[in-house]
């Protein structure tokens, strides 16, 4: 008989239904405001006009489809991890699966630049399983910004190789190392890490990059900002010279595009995206006229009907802790996520969030990319965010799936 698993960092483990897995570890509304707003130019903390935050959501009577060239069906490859897809429910690719998928099994290295929620993970990760399995010590790293978005991809990994003798190791930053360090000790197809925890490991001997022929850069445009190059240069100039490089990236600056000369050769470059939100989020700014009016209005807002699943951004991690406490104090069921949280207490609010055990959740932008949570109704920049990429990585936690969601900004 043969066994598969997936192991990670984190204390303990469980089978979780995982088989033989390891896992350690409406339109437009009318919102009450205070008067005497400031005026539409009023916004000093960022240099972002206020009018990027107002864009009401587009109804339409016939959406226009996309015709995929593909089924899942049609992708040569192997039959088990077929049926694993079509046991998640995937029939017909995303446009960036569409396009990226017959790429990555030529061994071609791939740019892929995409909006947030456009099914990316599953365009690198189908093509590459079946590359595991079909060539033997096939290893494949995947450098991944947050710890966050690593959980994600491993979550959908786990669906996609059950039952198949493919294993992985989940190497993040924020928890013990000590069982980052036997899993590499064991067999292993996948690595899944952020950069600082990666290089830890290269650096303790624990880690061979040279082992590794296949390489994803996800959300790199992400890592660029958290100051991740030097460690993703680091790792890169350690592995083979002929490697297959996928690059994934939801925007395409000067800085990425230097990026992508140095680490990949003749790529094709795939390019998706279609608009920075989601023409399903109606979005809308609250105008405070005194900051001591600020929470009695964020208050106000979450007392209305339809605020069922709330997402609250803030942008230190003093505040947003400070926030939740408050909201809890005010009767609400409220977590907080942020990076002075420790990895299990982090994925303890995330549960509860998902679970709907609390109706909100309050996060510093360390939540604005790779998660993806079901049905969360509202997302609140309470905060401005310092960009407007953060801004559209922000409210692309709501409108998921086909589905409605309202985004609202509180400007002074």
């Amino acid at each position: 008989m043969v066994t598969h698993g997936f192991r990670r960092g984190g204390s303990g483990g469980h089978s979780g239904g995982h088989g033989g897995f390891r896992r350690p570890f409406s339109r437009s509304r009318s919102y009450s405001r205070p008067p005497g707003g400031a005026g539409r130019r009023n916004f000093r903390s960022v240099s972002i006009d206020p009018s990027k935050f107002v864009n009401k959501a587009v109804i339409t009577e016939e959406v226009e489809r996309f015709i995929p060239e593909h089924s899942f069906q049609d992708f040569a490859v192997d039959e088990r991890l077929k049926n694993n897809v079509q046991t998640k429910g995937y029939v017909d690719p995303t446009p960036i699966q569409d396009k990226s998928i017959p790429h990555i099994l030529r061994g071609s290295d791939v740019v892929g630049i995409a909006n947030t929620g456009t099914g990316k993970t599953a365009a690198f990760l189908i093509p590459l399983i079946h590359k595991v399995l079909t060539q033997k010590r096939e290893k494949v790293l995947i450098i991944v910004p947050t710890r966050e978005l690593a959980l994600q991809i491993e979550k959908e990994l786990v669906d996609f190789v059950r039952g198949l003798p493919v294993w992985g190791v989940v190497c993040v930053g924020g928890v013990g190392i000590g069982p980052q360090l036997s899993g590499l000790r064991r067999q292993h197809s996948f690595v899944i890490g952020t950069p600082g925890r990666l290089k830890d490991l290269i650096e303790r001997k624990a880690l061979d990059p040279s082992q590794f022929a296949t390489i994803v850069l996800d959300e790199a445009d992400r890592m660029l900002d958290m100051g991740f190059v030097n460690d993703m240069r680091y790792v890169m100039k350690l592995m083979p010279e002929k490697r297959h490089t996928l690059f994934f990236s939801a925007t395409l600056s000067p800085e990425i595009d230097m990026l992508i000369k140095d680490f990949l050769k003749e790529p094709v470059r795939i390019s998706v995206k279609t608009r920075d939100t989601a023409k399903g989020i109606d979005q809308d700014v609250i105008r405070i006229s005194h900051p001591s009016k600020k929470l009695d209005t964020l208050e106000g807002l979450l007392r209305q009907p339809g605020f069922d699943k709330v997402i609250i951004f803030g942008r230190t991690k003093h505040g947003v802790e400070k926030l939740s406490r408050e909201l809890v104090m005010r009767g609400f069921k409220a977590e907080s996520i942020h990076g002075n949280k420790n990895h299990n207490k982090r994925q303890k609010a995330l549960d509860f969030f998902k679970r709907d055990h609390v109706q909100i959740l309050v996060a510093t932008d360390v939540a604005a990319r790779g998660l993806d949570i079901a049905n969360v109704s509202h997302v609140i920049n309470y905060d401005l965010p310092a960009t407007y990429d953060d801004y559209v990585h922000r409210i692309g936690r709501t409108g998921r799936g086909g589905k409605k969601g309202i985004a609202l900004t509180f400007v002074e």
